[in-house]
């Protein structure tokens, strides 16, 4: 499955110009950990939480009782583009949910954004690919077994059933056109597509004896 295919289209933006201060609002406000920049559409950065966060808070003078602590005389950045991170890492919108989701866990990231030739066109985060794992078990099976008989053409000839994500698949009549090996991986292949699907095998086709 496609990261188009789960990702979030509506999303929260910033410009390289917008305010530091706003910019903290709209995270404040949202309950956002960071905000993509866009310029013209085009991703030039992110702003995070710990960017608008840094040097931004002073001491309290009452609180801190080294004499000899520099409290900084210069004004901080009052703009995006002086305090956001322009080396982003994204994904494009064709992208495998299963590579987005290694991306998210190894990098221990939120979300990430989603581009089409450089243009913001979505984010999606572990929340969006969460969502994937609670389909119904039924609608699964529904699915798998249509994408099957539209596969092979034989309506009737499939047993497919799914208990918590995992997928079973099994001719029950007819002769696949293909070898049983070609066939099985073309099947398993076919069910790592259906959202949700956690796992598949492919069983043997079933006997005169075995019960269909």
């Amino acid at each position: 499955m496609q990261v188009s295919e789960v990702m979030t289209h509506q999303v929260v933006t910033v410009e390289p110009g917008t305010a530091v201060r706003s910019a903290a609002e709209v995270m404040a406000e949202r309950g956002f950990a960071a905000l993509p920049v866009v310029d013209g559409g085009r991703l030039v950065g992110i702003v995070a939480e710990a960017d608008l966060l840094r040097d931004r808070l002073s001491d309290d003078p009452r609180l801190h009782l080294r004499r000899d602590r520099d409290p900084g005389t210069g004004l901080p950045p009052t703009l995006v583009r002086d305090v956001m991170t322009q080396e982003v890492r994204a994904v494009d919108v064709t992208a495998d949910t299963a590579d987005v989701a290694r991306v998210l866990v190894g990098a221990r990231l939120r979300s990430l954004p989603v581009t089409d030739g450089g243009r913001l066109v979505g984010i999606v985060s572990r929340r969006d690919l969460l969502r994937l794992l609670t389909r119904p078990d039924e609608d699964l099976r529904l699915e798998l077994l249509h994408l099957v008989e539209e596969y092979t053409g034989e309506s009737g000839s499939w047993d497919v059933t799914v208990q918590d994500g995992a997928a079973t698949v099994r001719r029950l009549r007819g002769e696949p056109e293909v070898s049983a090996a070609t066939e099985e991986g073309a099947l398993s292949a076919l069910a790592r597509t259906v959202a949700g699907v956690v796992g598949v095998r492919v069983l043997p086709a079933a006997g005169p004896g075995d019960p269909a």
